[in-house]
């Protein structure tokens, strides 16, 4: 079928709007017609080449749509079915999925660096050459085959915008919290970096009873608007990672249990661990550039029993997590829907990265 996507042409750029072939769902594939997709800063990580991919590409990797087809030996959704789209399958036979660490899936991550789908070829192309996908979702086009454990139903009751945002950047900050972080009732909490990432672990703190949440970001406007969501203080960065740590502590009355970094910045990973208070973690969910290092004072680490905790999409189980995320959008108690600032058509991508990198931006969402 011919389909409209957003494609990379190369690591560095340019994007842009080709009309593409999609071929149909192999087996344990699904066809989904995409109706929401999130502008994340994973996919700019791709356009700027933080991330090495291969292209050209479409990207997107936060996405919702309607089960269109599926291929032979579908069983989780039927066409028809409204989905989330997960950018982490896994395969349930590799070492870390029988540890129960189906996220860290060692068949699906060297999978994912081919471009393709888990069997290392793509299902799209254009004009008889390979087009590439971005985290086996490629969600900035009309539609895409994915493998079918990407495919998590939801209710029809729940927005497709909403949906989409689930799929990466909600997953990735609740996730930090309740699952790796494991935040308690009273304890205090910092989140540092306060985009879509950053905002939503905000709210998994406030529903898990944190005592205090300080809120850190270099733009004035994005403390106001971590102030609505539930934070109880705000730090402007201060010049320097020491700096602004020494701002968290004070706000916090002597530092924080966990600190949950959201930037991808050395610099902010070190606030976060240095605003921590006796056995206080660092959370780091941002993705930094490959050659990125950072430095720690090492003393503290046993002295003050300080952490470091590394996660992605925030240890997250889609089955199980995304249907208890929405559920607590249901209730109001996770206002998912207003993390959503902007909402553009797909020829509008490149106006949401530069939303994005404004400061102006929460979430951008293209409706397709």
């Amino acid at each position: 079928m011919r389909v409209r996507g957003v494609v990379l042409e190369q690591n560095g750029g340019p994007l842009t709007v080709s009309d593409l072939e999609l071929a149909p769902p192999g087996p344990k594939e699904v066809l989904v017609r995409i109706r929401a997709s999130g502008v994340c800063h994973s996919d700019w990580n791709a356009v700027d080449g933080t991330s090495e991919t291969v292209c050209p590409a479409v990207l997107g990797h936060e996405g919702s749509g309607v089960v269109e087809d599926v291929g032979a030996g579908v069983t989780r959704v039927s066409v028809g079915d409204h989905v989330a789209l997960s950018w982490t399958p896994w395969c349930g036979h590799c070492e870390e999925c029988a540890r129960d660490l189906p996220h860290l899936c060692s068949t699906v991550w060297p999978a994912m660096g081919t471009g393709g789908l888990m069997d290392g070829t793509p299902r799209l192309s254009r004009d008889g050459g390979p087009v590439y996908h971005y985290s086996f979702l490629s969600t900035f086009a009309d539609a895409c085959v994915v493998p079918e454990r990407s495919c998590i139903p939801i209710g029809i009751d729940i927005p497709f915008d909403v949906a989409a945002l689930v799929g990466c950047a909600v997953s990735t900050g609740t996730g930090a919290v309740w699952r790796t972080a494991r935040v308690r009732v009273g304890d205090r909490v910092a989140i540092v970096g306060c985009g879509g990432v950053g905002l939503s672990a905000l709210m998994a703190a406030v529903v898990a009873g944190a005592e205090s949440i300080v809120a850190v970001d270099a733009a004035a406007q994005k403390l106001d608007v971590a102030r609505s969501f539930g934070a109880t203080d705000g730090v402007e960065w201060q010049g320097s990672a020491e700096a602004t740590a020494e701002a968290v502590r004070a706000a916090s009355g002597g530092g924080v249990d966990y600190a949950i970094e959201a930037t991808g910045r050395p610099e902010a990973m070190e606030t976060a661990f240095l605003s921590t208070r006796n056995r206080g973690a660092a959370v780091l969910i941002g993705i930094p550039r490959a050659d990125a290092v950072l430095s720690l004072p090492a003393v503290t680490i046993p002295r003050m029993e300080r952490r470091v905790l590394g996660s992605i999409y925030g240890s997250t189980k889609p089955e199980r997590d995304f249907s208890h995320t929405l559920d607590l959008f249901r209730q109001g108690r996770l206002p998912l829907d207003r993390l959503i600032s902007h909402r553009l058509p797909l020829e509008g991508v490149e106006q949401g990265f530069a939303l994005m990198h404004s400061g102006d931006a929460v979430r951008v969402v293209l409706e397709i």
